[in-house]
This record gives C-alpha cells, structure tokens and sequence, in this order.
C-alpha cells in the first residue's frame, strides 16, 4: 500500500500547502486561490445520494453521479454472481475490454457494465492483478473519445472499481489529465460530475502525492467557489456537489488544515444559500469536518496554561480516562451568524421543497449546527440519556454488517469516507469492507 495511503489511514502527517510553507517562507501565499467571493449556486435540484434511514442508518445503494450507475449495471441482465462462474466471466470481458476490436459503442457498454457489476458484488483483487495497466489503458481510450455519455461515465465508474479494488501507484498519474480535460471540456453535465468523483477516487487511492492531493482540493474549491462557472457548467447542481463531496473525502488525508479553512469556509457557508438541497447538504457537512478537525487531544505533553480554559473541552458523559480537546485554530470568524443560517435550515418550512427534501435538510442542519456549536459531536448526536448507563446516547449513525456487525460513524471524517466509497461500491459496499483491506483499513 502506498505509503500516503497508509499515512492517510494512520491519521498521517499531511498538512496543508499554507501550513508548510508558513515553516519554509512565511511570503508565499496558496497558488491557485479562489475568488474572494462568489454568489451562491442556484443548480437545478437533484436528489441528494447516500440519505440516512429515520434511524440513522445509511441504504446500501448509492449514485456515482446524477445518473445512478445502478440504473444501468443492476438491470435484469447481470450475470448470475451466487456461483464461481463469475470468474470466467470476468476473464471474459477483461479480454473484451483490452482488445477492442470490432467493438461497437453499445457493446463497450454492456462490457463495462458487466465488468463493474462484478467488481462491485465480488472481491476481485487476484482476478485483475498484473491486468491493470492495460484495463486503465483501456477505459482512457473510452473515456477520451466519449462517444456516448453512458460509454463514458460507465468507463469511469469502472476505472473507479478498479482502482479500489486494486490500487497503484502509478495510476494517478496517466489518469488524472484525462479526467480533467472531461471536468473542463465535456458537453455532458452528467460526466463532468462522474469525472470528479472519479478523479476523487483516483487521489485518493492511486498514489497523487501530497501537493497533488491539495492541489485537487483547490480545484475542487474552485468549481464550488463558481458555481461550476469554472468548468462550464454554470449553476448545475451535480458537479457543484460532486466537488463539495469530494474536497471533504481528500480533506481526511490532510491533518493540519487550519491554513486553508477560513478560505474553504467562506465558500462552503455561501452555498448555504444555494436553492439545491443536495448543495447545501454538502456544504454543511464540509462546513462539520471544518468544525471538527480545529480540534485535537489534548496530550500530557500539552501544557494546559497554554491555552484558553475555554478553548479546553471534555465531554462529561465520557468514560474515565478519555482524553481532553483543545481548539488549535478558528475555523471561521463569523461562527455566531453561521450557527443562525444553520439554524434556520435545521428548523426550515417551506412549500418550495418536496416533504422528503425539507426533511433531509432539517435532519442534516440539526447534526451540523449541533456540530458547530460542540465539535466533539459527530453525526447523528442524540443527548438523550440512556437509562442503563446514565450518560447521553452520544452519535447514533450506525452502518449495518450482515445481521450482527455495526460499525459507528461517530465522526463526520468517517462519514466523509463512508460516502465517498459508499457512492463507489454502491451495493458492493459490506462485501469490500469484509473482504478488501484497503476499504476495511480506509474506516477503522
């Protein structure tokens, strides 16, 4: 595994560009800043993926984009996976898909739909190993030419499967210049927002370094700072929240942050505004990671006369033992008028939104204020008391493991990560998470 990867894994020791030049050159400044100030997105609405259930449990399927994947490779015709068939399936269409000729754009499609059914409901890292180049090769070829949009973000999606499924160092690098000419170029709204997710995917697991990690953040801010003026696609919804998701899932990588957060936060808190719920959902929780990444454990090396005792928080439902945070930085100036647009989201009523739109948004708003106001909190936080142990319930979202398995996103980077492989694998999620270690490894 990439050691950027594993670092990331480990709550490394990446740290924002400003960070690390304020050490090297206190002069230089963030290249590639957004604009000082933009309105706010008007996108067309579109329904937001990855919605938790009434009790805070997330579906097992998810869209890749605004035009679910699943739509296309869970139809009636995907293969049979409950028997060892699918192997020679899958050799199958790998040798279709590196070969090529006599091919016809609608058969690239049902190969690639094929291809990722399989990669998604089965774990397939032996099946493709040593094939991996030639299978990239083989989907920038589709992706370039884009002669369809369905060729084209299935070619994607299928990069994506592949690289979670096996990933490399190398793949980075051939791949991020063509995902980022479709960003720019494309025609297709639809494939812009797949690039990005797809180009998310690829920083984060085909081994960008550090500078090119932030260097997507701030080309992912860019697009959200302009409304998606900046590729071409003026206030369309799906890649304006494609690039807010995915800046939050590479903001994980990044420990120290602190730098670039009054900028990011500017950002984020004028999309509040934005009349797609989808935007402001996910501007909000960026707006939560924002909140809880200013906080750090307070360690014993940690001289508490150092800080501000109000800067100093514990939980008082904890159990003995459990450490301390203490804020490092303010992640934005203006929180008091931010807590009141929150506020008025959590509590909003409104014949402009459908019933279930006004209840995500109220749901949502609810966590991020509460998150806001006390950054300890994660997703989903009840304070009601739990009668058996006489503390509060604490951080309810929880993700189902076959009948006995739950694993707590009790942090809005869990979250974060959970989405952003969760809009990959879709209904492959569990089977990735018990059986591939670079999933299981990414939410520990």
């Amino acid at each position: 595994m990439h050691d950027l990867r594993r670092q990331a894994l480990e709550s490394g020791k990446t740290v924002s560009r400003k960070a690390r030049s304020k050490n090297a050159s206190p002069t230089n400044s963030r290249p590639n800043s957004a604009p000082s100030s933009r309105a706010a997105s008007r996108s067309r609405a579109v329904s937001r993926a990855g919605s938790e259930e009434e009790e805070g449990e997330q579906s097992d399927e998810t869209s890749f984009s605004a035009n679910s994947i699943d739509e296309i490779v869970l139809g009636p015709d995907a293969p049979d996976q409950a028997t060892e068939a699918w192997r020679v399936d899958l050799t199958d269409r790998i040798e279709e898909l590196i070969d090529r000729k006599r091919s016809s754009i609608q058969g690239r499609e049902k190969c690639l739909a094929t291809y990722i059914r399989i990669l998604t409901i089965q774990y397939a890292e032996e099946e493709i190993r040593g094939k991996e180049a030639e299978l990239v090769v083989a989907f920038l070829k589709s992706i370039k030419a884009e002669s369809s949009e369905k060729e084209t973000i299935l070619a994607m999606k299928a990069l994506a499967m592949t690289v979670v499924t096996s990933p490399s160092d190398l793949i980075y690098e051939a791949v991020s210049g063509p995902l980022k000419r479709v960003v720019s170029d494309s025609p297709s709204i639809p494939s812009k927002a797949a690039a990005i997710h797809t180009l998310g995917i690829c920083t984060f697991f085909g081994g960008a370094s550090d500078d090119e990690i932030l260097d997507n953040m701030a080309y992912f801010l860019e697009v959200v700072a302009s409304d998606g003026a900046f590729i071409e696609a003026q206030d369309e919804a799906g890649p304006v929240v494609a690039a807010l998701e995915e800046w939050g899932a590479l903001s994980t990588l990044i420990e120290d942050i602190s730098d670039d957060s009054e900028d990011a936060a500017e950002y984020f808190v004028e999309q509040l505004s934005s009349t797609d719920p989808a935007v402001q959902i996910a501007a909000g929780e960026n707006i939560a990671l924002l909140y809880e990444k200013s906080y750090r454990i307070l360690t014993e090396d940690d001289s508490v006369g150092d800080y501000n005792e109000f800067d100093i928080i514990s939980d008082p439902d904890s159990l003995s033992g459990v450490p301390k945070m203490v804020k490092v930085y303010d992640p934005y100036r203006r929180t008091d008028t931010l807590k009141d647009t929150l506020s008025n989201l959590a509590s909003l009523n409104t014949r402009r939104l459908s019933k279930k739109d006004q209840k995500s948004l109220r749901t949502n708003f609810t966590d991020i204020l509460n998150s806001v106001e006390y950054p300890t909190h994660g997703p989903r936080y009840q304070n009601a008391i739990n009668h058996e142990t006489g503390k509060r319930f604490g951080s309810r979202m929880t993700v189902r493991i076959h009948r006995d398995g739950v694993m707590r996103i009790d942090k809005w980077w869990k979250l974060h990560r959970l989405q952003g492989l969760r809009r990959v694998l879709q209904g492959g999620f569990v089977t990735h998470y018990e059986k591939n270690p670079v999933i299981f490894e990414s939410l520990p």
